[in-house]
């Protein structure tokens, strides 16, 4: 029996755009019953990181027909910089999403143990943003997470994949883009820091001011720093990576016009 499961990204999803045609559109070939979760940006808030945050991606109908399908909701507060100020600040936010099903990816350690404390019933990810890629790495990790997203080079790491016991607690990337080969993830803690300003101001100064930091700055991405090849998403072979004993998949959407690099 084939137990695997997907969680899908919202990157790109329009809040207009139903939920499901979304899935109709981007991830055709996976049925609705092996959708295990999406993520993607809820309410503005200064807890994000990965990307920049301009608008919400995940309405409350989107979330209604969530509940509908037993799909959960994992928010992606993989901001490094948490203060427990912040943290009080967005319990609120917390407490509307917290039921069993849901999960947070997280990157700070200390917002991890708040939210253990606070909110038990939420799943807890240890984000691709702590570059866990070590076997010390994710037993380390799994001492406070509930699940781990490995990052995408550790693919090819099969000696690595093999020596994970907790392996049904391991997402790992079916499609893989620019942070595949990324000589150095220097966009990580920049955005962190951009998040602060982006999840905290009205729109229209959220405009400027990425404007600024995205455009008119160009030092904040690798590629741009040190140009290479781009193509697109990759695949992985996930039938491998299942025959292997792993059963959780993240999945990312292809861009039109824009490529990623590998």
């Amino acid at each position: 029996m084939d137990n695997s499961v997907y969680t899908i990204s919202a990157r790109g999803k329009k809040l207009r755009q139903p939920v499901k045609d979304y899935f109709d559109q981007y991830f055709p070939n996976i049925p609705l019953n092996k959708i295990d979760s999406i993520f993607g940006f809820i309410e503005p808030t200064s807890l994000y990181s990965g990307r920049p945050f301009l608008n919400r991606q995940i309405s409350n109908k989107d979330y209604e027909f969530l509940i509908e399908n037993n799909i959960g909701l994992r928010i992606p507060f993989t901001n490094h910089y948490v203060s427990q100020k912040e943290y009080e600040k967005y319990k609120p936010l917390l407490e509307k999403y917290h039921k069993k099903g849901n999960s947070l990816i997280i990157s700070n350690d200390d917002f991890v143990k708040w939210v253990k404390k606070d909110f038990p019933l939420y799943k807890i990810e240890a984000s691709i943003l702590k570059e866990i890629d070590s076997l010390e790495k994710v037993d380390k990790a799994f001492e406070l997470y509930d699940t781990i997203v490995l990052p995408m080079n550790v693919n090819y790491n099969t000696e690595l994949l093999n020596s994970i016991d907790q392996k049904n607690k391991i997402t790992l990337f079916g499609n893989a883009g620019c942070a595949l080969t990324c000589p150095n993830r220097i966009c990580y803690d920049y955005i962190s820091k951009r998040n602060k300003i982006l999840g905290s101001t009205n729109v229209i100064i959220r405009l400027i001011y990425y404007y600024y930091s995205f455009f008119v700055r160009r030092k904040w991405c690798m590629h741009k720093v040190k140009p290479r090849n781009l193509h697109g998403l990759i695949d992985f072979d996930i039938d491998k990576y299942y025959q292997m004993g792993f059963t959780r998949f993240k999945m990312l959407r292809e861009h039109k016009g824009r490529k990623s690099g590998y």
